[in-house]
């Protein structure tokens, strides 16, 4: 078994985000639209959202980490941070400690910077990206940990290319209501050196779904197509169940992975801009 498979926050926070970037550019403009210009958005600075993952091995489901999300705001942009760990009581299998920063434009929230430094068993890797939207074009600055010698590459993008942390708070200011089950959208995220042009397929509207220590929710239901690698296999089928409010917040991610399956169930909620009208108890 690889340190990426057994790792379970490790994929959380590039993965399940940018599987939840159901729709962003690539699509023609007239064929989805977002709900909020400017700083009308389904968020605010302050909002937090934090996550409880759980890992599934041989029919025992472990408690393994939290994820937390962060909403701050810099002048004229957003800043965005995500920050995920591994319980002391899983670490004897498996340490996570991964930092995501994404400083966005506020009207296109596309982003600007980024940052991320990952800590995973053995592994670690300290990254920087700007991205150059004008010019279709990123520069990357890689290293083991912050403050070693980095190395710098520059790479061509399309137009209007997300980063997998702003791709969720883009997510969130699209209109769903007018789209069939089944619709499917095209999306792109830039991560590890790469493009990635990815799909996601919209599967309806849920009722009464059934989330741990929350209650229970009208849903809407999506699923993300992935990266297939060490941590999904070709028939990884990712299902998102997102609050069906003016919030659109994710409550409930499932996956089956290379090694068990993985949930992340919403734990807490801070500061939200709207009402939690999809709550139903």
């Amino acid at each position: 078994m690889t340190n990426k498979m057994k790792s379970t926050l490790a994929f959380f926070v590039p993965f399940l985000w940018s599987g939840l970037a159901f729709a962003q550019a690539a699509m023609p403009a007239a064929s989805f639209s977002a709900k909020g210009n400017g700083n009308n958005y389904a968020f605010q600075p302050g909002e937090r959202l934090t996550y409880r993952v759980y890992y599934n091995w041989n029919f025992v489901w472990l408690a393994a980490g939290e994820v937390t999300f962060e909403v701050n705001e810099d002048d004229r942009q957003y800043h965005f941070r995500a920050v995920g760990s591994t319980y002391e009581s899983y670490e004897w299998f498996y340490q996570v400690h991964d930092v995501y920063n994404s400083w966005t434009d506020k009207n296109t929230l596309l982003p600007r910077y980024s940052e991320r430094s990952v800590h995973e068993g053995n592994y670690r890797i300290f990254e920087r990206i700007q991205f150059d939207q004008s010019n279709r074009k990123t520069t990357v600055w890689r290293a083991t940990k912050r403050g070693d010698p980095e190395t710098r590459t520059e790479h061509g993008v399309q137009e209007r290319v997300f980063d997998v942390l702003s791709s969720l708070y883009y997510l969130r200011t699209l209109d769903f209501s007018d789209k069939a089950a089944g619709a499917e959208h095209p999306f792109r995220i830039f991560m590890d050196q790469e493009e990635y042009p990815l799909r996601m397929r919209y599967l309806g509207k849920e009722k009464n779904t059934k989330i741990r220590g929350l209650g229970r929710f009208n849903t809407m239901k999506f699923q993300p197509q992935v990266v297939v690698g060490n941590i999904f296999k070709d028939d990884s089928k990712m299902t998102v169940w997102v609050s069906d409010d003016e919030n659109r917040i994710p409550l409930l991610l499932e996956t089956p992975i290379a090694v068990g399956s993985v949930k992340m169930v919403l734990k807490e909620h801070k500061n939200l801009k709207y009402p939690l009208s999809s709550k139903k108890d």
